[in-house]
């Protein structure tokens, strides 16, 4: 294998590398961070997988009754890329009316479709949305969580994306990124844009 490197005042050079086959580590990745892009960043490794017909499906915590741009876009990605919405919306705010007892329900219930995705070991990636929000507003637990991360396959990735990831949960990952808020539009009055927030 020969890797290229450019230099501006060298021109190109070419450096071979002894050949080594790709090796397969599963990774647990955690975007988190008050900033906006954690889905965002999560759906470029679903485009960059599928570019290598990787099977990546995505299970979403919370989210559920409004429509994001990202359920039609998915869908052109198959089949290589699946999402699954499993929540009820937003908790306790917004046009939030159900019974706090109805967002735990469905957060337990894709809690445990997520473990039966990930036992079933039949992507190579799979992502689930937003859990680290289910964790904050104590949906879930955090130690059913560990419990999933560890009974994961070896060679799968599991990413986890959601502002306030526990300590626990950081410490367990392989990979974490903090999104951090430098300027934001919402503080200038201008609303959520279709293609970029949903």
């Amino acid at each position: 294998m020969k890797i290229l490197f450019f230099s501006l005042r060298f021109g190109i050079t070419f450096l071979s590398m002894p050949e080594e086959k790709e090796k397969k580590h599963g990774l647990v990745v955690i975007h988190t961070g008050d900033g906006k892009g954690k889905t965002t960043a999560a759906l470029g490794i679903a485009i960059r997988a599928a570019g290598y017909k990787m099977k990546v499906l995505i299970l979403q915590f919370v989210k559920g009754s409004w429509k994001y741009g990202e359920i039609n876009g998915v869908k052109m990605l198959a089949p290589y890329v699946e999402m699954k919405q499993l929540g009820k919306g937003f908790v306790g705010i917004i046009d939030d009316k159900l019974p706090f007892e109805e967002h735990v329900k469905k957060a337990e219930e894709a809690l445990a479709e997520a473990k039966k995705w990930i036992l079933k070991n039949e992507h190579r990636i799979v992502i689930l949305d937003e859990i680290n929000v289910a964790l904050g507003l104590r949906l879930i637990k955090v130690e059913e969580v560990l419990d999933l991360i560890k009974s994961k396959p070896p060679e799968m990735h599991l990413v986890l994306t959601g502002r306030n990831a526990p300590p626990e949960l950081v410490e367990a990952a392989d990979l974490v990124t903090e999104m951090k808020e430098i300027k934001h539009p919402y503080r200038q009055g201008i609303l959520a844009q279709r293609g970029i927030d949903f």
